[in-house]
């Protein structure tokens, strides 16, 4: 058999079936380890490379429109592309196996880490996680940084975004509506400063587009939107976002709390542009600092705890509402697993909300230079929040004593030093340097204790 029948084992311009989509959702959920970066590699060797489900143009044209929105792109290009393949059951659970594996292997996690988490064998592993996370994160600012600036303004906005957070500790919604305020300024009076991406050259696709399913010339679904359709969806969501709510109300003997943790992560899904690296220092800072829900050694914790399971990183949002609901309630692991449930509905329920209301809009919008400028000086922004939390997180992991050069962790700063050669110049897969960092933290507890 030759090279080109090989290729043409599978018939890309059949519809694939609903069974073997729903098989890749849900081992995706289970192997997509390594952040954003690792799913949209797995999904476009998979849907684009080995199954021609989805050309490249549109494959990255859905991501470029997910990167507009609030909340995890990666989970949302999963459900865009199910819900282009098979309809909107195909985009829900697409989400839903995105999500479903990391918060039940979290769920987990979490039990062992407030049963066993006084024992010396597990302070010995997140002596060796922390560090790596620190590293991990390090490597986000450095890469999110090198695509996103581009110019002066971009730095100047990424430094101002960082002051903000930093210095002032100013809600991350009031950044990103400064970011766009800031872009459409600049744009108006000084244009030239203003970056804008080159037009992007798709010719050595656009010789094989008819070779896929979806691809740039196939009408995707949401074509037929209008405003009655918007309001309906738009209504039905709310009545599924009130639900949970309005069952706290009648049953819970303290709906203050839940109100409180409803309201938060809602509102953080929904003002938090820029995937996961912009919700967490939100999360982080305010539900350490203002809401008192775990201290920030527990939240360094719930860091390495997620980077140790597939999903995206944002899942360790589900690990703050576990300790918000165990903290609050006396130890209460029952308590735990229900404010679990509760931030995982609520952080994940805006993506579907976003895709199957939203998608149709940004379609239409394909193209326009205005939003392009805006996203790039919001991409910048988030740069600056991402080193906030490098450094948040990162003072407590050297400086565990007080801030002082005399107290330095040393064996944290080996490690710290050490995972960013291995990520940089070795390019080491994260779930090794996982690996790799318990065993480090386990040697610190035979050798050094």
């Amino acid at each position: 058999m030759n090279t080109k029948s090989l290729m043409q084992v599978e018939d890309p311009l059949t519809k694939p079936t609903f069974k073997d989509a729903l098989k890749f959702w849900f081992k995706l959920g289970w192997i997509s380890f390594g952040g954003t970066l690792g799913h949209i590699n797995i999904m476009h060797d998979f849907l684009v490379e080995k199954k021609k489900w989805i050309s490249n143009s549109r494959f990255f044209h859905a991501l470029s429109l997910c990167m507009l929105l609030p909340g995890p792109e990666a989970q949302q290009l999963a459900i865009y592309i199910g819900w282009q393949l098979h309809g909107k059951r195909g985009g829900l659970l697409a989400g839903l196996f995105f999500i479903l594996p990391s918060m039940c292997i979290l769920l987990g996690l979490s039990l062992l880490y407030v049963t066993f988490g006084n024992q010396a064998w597990m302070d010995a592993i997140f002596s060796g996680l922390k560090p790596a996370v620190v590293a991990i994160i390090f490597h986000a600012v450095w890469s999110v940084g090198g695509k996103a600036l581009h110019g002066f303004l971009h730095y100047l906005l990424a430094a101002i975004a960082f002051a903000c957070i930093f210095f002032f500790n100013i809600p991350m919604p009031y950044i990103i509506v400064g970011a766009i305020i800031f872009a459409l300024f600049f744009r108006r009076i000084w244009p030239q400063l203003v970056y804008r991406k080159g037009a992007s050259h798709d010719a050595e696709g656009e010789v094989n587009e008819s070779d896929y399913y979806i691809n740039k010339n196939t009408e995707g679904l949401g074509k037929d939107f209008n405003a009655k359709l918007l309001a309906k969806q738009s209504l039905i969501f709310f009545l599924i976002w009130i639900l949970p709510l309005s069952l706290f109300y009648f049953l819970s003997f303290d709906f203050s709390f839940w109100k409180g943790m409803i309201l938060f992560f809602t509102q953080t899904a929904l003002f938090t542009i820029g995937g996961s690296y912009t919700v967490l220092p939100y999360v982080a800072q305010f539900s350490v600092s203002r809401f008192n829900w775990l201290s920030k050694s527990q939240m360094v914790d719930g860091f390495a705890l997620a980077e140790t399971t597939p999903g995206p990183l944002i899942i360790v949002v589900c690990y703050v509402g576990f300790m918000a609901g165990y903290n609050h309630f006396e130890n209460s692991l029952w308590m735990g697993t229900v404010g679990l449930l509760v931030t995982t509905f609520y952080t994940f329920l805006p993506s579907f909300l976003f895709i199957f209301v939203g998608g149709p809009v940004l379609e239409h919008s394909r193209g326009n230079v205005v939003i392009s400028d805006v996203l790039s000086f919001v991409t910048a922004a988030v740069v600056g929040v991402i080193l906030n939390l490098t450094l948040y997180l990162g003072k407590d992991v050297l400086f565990p004593h007080g801030l002082s050069l005399a107290k330095v962790d040393l064996t944290a700063l080996l490690w710290i030093t050490v995972s960013i050669m291995l990520i940089f110049k070795l390019r080491l897969n994260i779930v090794y340097l996982i690996i790799l960092s318990m065993a480090y933290g386990i040697l610190q507890y035979c050798f050094l204790s």
